[in-house]
């Protein structure tokens, strides 16, 4: 369900689902606004939301692996996230 937050740069547009076929309207398609799971573009999209966000909370993302966070306290404390997510 993550990938359902990604916003989309791209104009997508897609066949109506099953199910959600509106009569006499069967030969229309619909525009994504929000990713789904399955469509190329939702992987990069989810890290680009999660990777603003991150950046706003004040951590920092490692030179040498962008898939990893750290957060510096000025009590010396550090936090560090690491960041897994399968199919990206």
């Amino acid at each position: 369900t993550a990938f359902l937050h990604g916003d989309l740069e791209e104009t997508i547009f897609m066949a109506q689902p099953e199910g959600f076929v509106e009569y006499g309207k069967e030969n229309l398609v619909c525009q994504l606004r929000k990713s789904l799971y399955g469509l190329n573009q939702s992987p990069k999209q989810w890290y680009k939301r999660f990777d603003s966000f991150m950046l706003k909370i004040n951590f920092r993302r490692c030179l040498y692996d962008c898939c990893v966070y750290y957060h510096v306290f000025q009590d010396g404390m550090i936090i560090l996230l690491l960041l897994y997510v399968d199919d990206m």
